[in-house]
């Protein structure tokens, strides 16, 4: 892993996650300094993570642009996962995603941790962060509107969002 640091809110840390962490999450299996809420990890962080880890494979390190792990600051509980769905495309933008174990939802942890996410991603050169929720998932759609990125249309399925970056 290339030098990736933690990301820390006022209530979060956003732990970049390594292969090796990333093969423990995707079997199921937490290693021995790894403190997991219940339900963590997700389908959909196994799905994410198991992409990430054959992007790896297929490409190499993508550096900032990997999957964190949400962690709560005051107990280091891993409680759900965000991250990038790859680098920057060609024209510097990225897709994000996101969810949180059902025990913390409503608390504002999803919106911080990835308004702390796009700022990372600003940093790092990127020119604009995309993002989609099911139509019928308004809290996700109130978390991206939360951190600043704006409705651009729908299809049947899903939702999407956007938000182009300033330097």
């Amino acid at each position: 892993m290339t030098d990736v640091k933690i990301i820390e809110t006022a209530r979060l840390l956003l732990h970049p996650l390594t292969v090796d962490e990333g093969r423990r999450l995707v079997g199921g299996r937490p290693g021995v300094g790894d403190r997991w809420a219940e339900g963590y990890p997700t389908a959909g962080d196994v799905r994410g993570v198991g992409s990430f880890l054959e992007k790896v494979a297929e490409r190499g390190d993508p550096g900032v642009f990997r999957p964190y792990e949400i962690r709560r600051l005051a107990d280091g509980v891993a409680v759900g996962g965000i991250g990038f769905h790859g680098p920057p495309d060609a024209d510097g933008v990225v897709t994000v995603g996101y969810g949180l174990v059902p025990g913390v939802r409503g608390r504002g942890y999803a919106s911080e941790a990835l308004r702390a996410l796009i700022a990372r991603a600003r940093e790092a050169g990127a020119t604009a962060v995309r993002g989609d929720a099911d139509l019928d998932n308004v809290a996700s759609h109130r978390v991206m509107e939360a951190a600043g990125m704006a409705y651009e249309g729908e299809d049947e399925v899903v939702r999407h969002y956007r938000l182009v970056l300033t330097p």
